[in-house]
């Protein structure tokens, strides 16, 4: 349970005007410089989560939590991160929940590896997979930023060789070609296990559904996550002039066992159809 006050070693959050916000991990004599004046950590701790401060110059900011939405857009990250809209998403159909073993390859700046660490609680796990050292890093820094270092194994290798685990619950594949690595994803995960990658384009999105097909996947779904924003004014509610569109297609499937194959293609051809006619 976590506390109603702010706390030397906590994320903190100061929201400033028109929302210009910080994120910060308060500590005991530290200072934060901003371009509306300096606050003092020190004012900060042992203040309620919601109260208002001031910098030394006046300016007024909201002492809040920072959501995990918060955190994932402002990591460090020299490549592209998965957007809130995608992650959450992803959780959810993925099923994933405390206390499960949770696999991903392609770690790059730790994003998807911080929601799933949040996610499967103090009793689950994450292994997560890169081939480069310096994403590592990156990544292993970001997770250890939030707290959440002890949940998660971090392992640098090509994926090319395969995986050590065997039964996971679910795996998530950030990689340009997932369609590569399908049947090394397959050996890592429990029958019924779930799989997830995220594309951006349709010539990667049809290699990688012939891949899954090859390899014994099946209720596979393709889908993409559009957001849009509206301004919060009564008397003027309108969507805000920049819309979060596509940023990839997502592709769902689970892992079923041979001989099943049959009855699995028959269950999405009968979903297909129903989902035709109640188009009409």
């Amino acid at each position: 349970m976590t506390s109603s006050i702010a706390r030397a070693g906590d994320l903190a959050q100061l929201v400033g005007l028109r929302h210009k916000h910080f994120i910060l991990t308060l500590q005991e004599g530290a200072d934060l410089q901003t371009h509306r004046g300096v606050l003092k950590h020190d004012d900060l701790i042992g203040k309620p989560w919601g109260s208002q401060v001031f910098s030394h110059m006046g300016a007024p900011f909201f002492l809040l939590e920072p959501s995990l939405g918060d955190l994932l857009i402002n990591l460090p990250r020299t490549t592209q991160i998965l957007y809130p809209k995608d992650i959450g998403f992803i959780l959810i159909t993925m099923g994933i929940k405390p206390g499960q073993h949770v696999m991903e390859a392609g770690t790059g700046s730790g994003s998807m590896t911080i929601a799933l660490a949040s996610t499967v609680g103090a009793e689950g796990r994450v292994t997560s997979y890169e081939q480069r050292v310096d994403m590592q890093n990156l990544a292993r820094k970001n997770v250890e930023r939030v707290g959440l270092a002890s949940r998660v194994t971090f392992k640098l290798r090509d994926i090319q060789e395969g995986f050590d685990e065997a039964d996971a619950d679910a795996f998530f594949l950030d990689v340009p070609n997932p369609y590569d690595y399908i049947a090394q994803v397959r050996a890592a995960i429990k029958p019924g296990g779930f799989f997830c990658t995220l594309i951006p384009t349709f010539n990667q999105v049809e290699k990688t559904l012939v891949a899954l097909r090859k390899h014994k996947f099946a209720f596979i779904e393709v889908c993409e996550i559009l957001l849009r924003y509206y301004k919060p004014e009564p008397s003027r509610i309108r969507p805000t002039d920049r819309m979060v569109a596509h940023t990839g297609f997502l592709i769902f499937a689970r892992r079923i066992e041979p001989g099943a194959d049959e009855r699995a293609k028959e269950l999405n051809e009968e979903v297909g159809v129903s989902i035709q006619e109640g188009e009409q």
